[in-house]
């Protein structure tokens, strides 16, 4: 069995689009149609011809590119792969934050649940948030579920009073100053390109702070041929097909979640069209509307 060939198969003969994160094993990018970061994929769903999506990546991302393309069939090919910053959001308290702040507005980070996207006015990701947060008029930011990004983005509007939710992705938030010291130390040639998740002591080390996709441009288009690179380490695959003569160091960074899926899982997923993203009318419609206001505020 060649399971790519049947993927591939499958995968004409249902009109299926694949998308995949950057931060998922390097053979799932590359049976995906598209890869990228968590915005550009959750363009490429909406504008996705066939009826069919398959999304690698993490729940909440299948569960936006389903509140897009209601029309469409989301399939999510290893349930397991959820996110932990989104899981640990008590939506009850981020209410009472929002019922406290009435002169605020909620800003919710993407990598969050249904539900916490359902009660905000706008979602961002990594790579939208400041021009997003740029063209809202209220004075006050309520920034779920991650303080490290919502930390760095307030940097950007001083003239803006930013109430900061504690929560923080695990895998850029464990890294040190002194993690990146030590490669520093080692390759002293090196750029720093630092994701906006990572703590504000790790960012103050960066030559450049950005998203998974930034972070791809910044290496692929910059002079300097070697790198130091402070977010998931699956980013490399992509990172090393792109700019094949330059060096990358990595730390380890991993999320296990984003490396669940297997090309057995998306085989499967596809050919018996399992695992289905569901979500509830009502709650969709609240939901969508958060998304759908992030893609105008990007514009």
């Amino acid at each position: 069995m060649d399971i790519v060939k049947d993927i591939n198969r499958l995968k004409e003969e249902k009109g299926a689009t694949i998308l995949a994160h950057y931060y998922t094993l390097p053979e799932i990018q590359e049976i995906a149609d598209y890869v990228g970061d968590s915005y550009f994929l959750s363009k490429k769903g909406k504008d996705a011809e066939g009826n069919i999506i398959v999304f690698c990546g993490v729940k909440f991302m299948a569960e936006s590119a389903k509140l897009l393309s209601p029309e469409k069939k989301v399939l999510f090919p290893n349930e397991g792969a959820t996110c932990g910053m989104a899981r640990r959001v008590d939506l009850d308290k981020v209410k009472e934050l929002v019922e406290e702040h009435k002169d605020g507005v909620l800003v919710s980070y993407i990598n969050c649940s249904t539900e916490l996207k359902g009660i905000s006015y706008t979602c961002v990701t990594s790579a939208s948030a400041e021009k997003i947060i740029g063209n809202i008029k209220e004075k006050k930011i309520l920034f779920v579920p991650d303080r490290n990004l919502g930390g760095y983005i307030s940097e950007k509007f001083p003239e803006k009073e930013f109430i900061l939710w504690d929560g923080c992705c695990c895998i850029h938030d464990n890294i040190k100053p002194e993690d990146v010291m030590e490669k520093k130390e080692k390759y002293p040639e090196a750029k720093v390109l630092v994701h906006p998740e990572c703590r504000k002591e790790v960012r103050d080390l960066a030559d450049y702070i950005g998203s998974t996709s930034g972070i791809m441009n910044y290496a692929t288009e910059s002079e300097c041929d070697e790198f130091i690179i402070v977010t998931d380490v699956g980013i490399l695959h992509e990172l090393k097909d792109r700019n094949p003569k330059k060096k990358f160091h990595a730390l380890p960074m991993v999320c296990d979640n984003m490396k669940i899926t297997t090309l057995e899982d998306v085989y499967t997923c596809l050919k018996e069209e399992k695992n289905e993203i569901i979500i509830p009318e009502e709650l969709s419609q609240r939901a969508v509307k958060s998304l759908e206001k992030m893609h105008f505020l990007a514009e």
